[in-house]
C-alpha cells in the first residue's frame, strides 16, 4: 500500500531479496521488534532493481550468513554448507530468507542489526550518495543511532 500497489507481501517496487528478508524476519519477530520494522517497509519502496543488483544483494546475504555460521562453529559450517547461489528469483529470495532466519535464531544484534541489514541491502545498487537512515556497521554491531532514534 505504501508503494501505491494493491495490498500484498510481494510488491513489485521492492527488491525481492529485501522483501523476502523482511517477510521472514517479521514472521519470527516478537511484537516489539515487529513494530520497529514498520519504518523499514517505507524505506524499501523503490528498491526493486535489475538482476545484477539483486544477485549482489543475494550474495551479500550469503556472505553475512556465512560470517554468522563461521562465528558459531567452523565444524557446523562444514557439516551444513550453504547451497550454491543460483540466478533464479526463488534462489535469490532464499538468500534473504536464510539470513533472516539465522539472525532470528541467534538474536544477533537484535532488531537494530536486522534494520541495519535492510539499509545495507538497499544501498546496494542505490544511486551514489543516496541518504539512508542508518549506516550499517560490522556484522553483529548495531548501527549508530541518531539523537531522534
Amino acid at each position: 500500500m505504501l508503494a501505491g500497489e494493491p495490498f500484498g507481501d510481494q510488491p513489485r517496487s521492492v527488491s525481492p531479496v529485501i522483501a523476502a528478508y523482511l517477510r521472514t524476519y517479521n514472521d519470527g519477530a516478537d511484537d516489539v521488534s515487529r513494530q520497529a520494522l514498520y519504518g523499514a517497509a517505507a524505506r524499501v519502496v523503490g528498491t526493486s532493481a535489475g538482476l545484477e543488483v539483486e544477485r549482489a544483494r543475494a550474495r551479500r546475504c550469503a556472505e553475512l550468513t556465512a560470517d554468522l555460521n563461521a562465528a558459531r562453529s567452523s565444524l557446523r559450517r562444514w557439516l551444513h554448507p550453504q547451497p550454491p547461489l543460483c540466478v533464479r528469483g526463488e534462489a535469490l529470495e532464499a538468500a534473504g530468507v536464510h539470513l533472516a532466519r539465522m539472525l532470528l535464531r541467534h538474536r544477533d544484534g537484535g532488531v537494530d542489526r536486522a534494520l541495519a541489514v535492510v539499509d545495507e541491502l538497499a544501498a546496494i545498487g542505490a544511486p551514489h550518495g543516496a541518504a539512508l537512515p542508518f549506516t550499517a556497521g560490522p556484522l553483529g554491531a548495531p548501527p549508530p543511532r541518531t539523537a531522534a532514534g
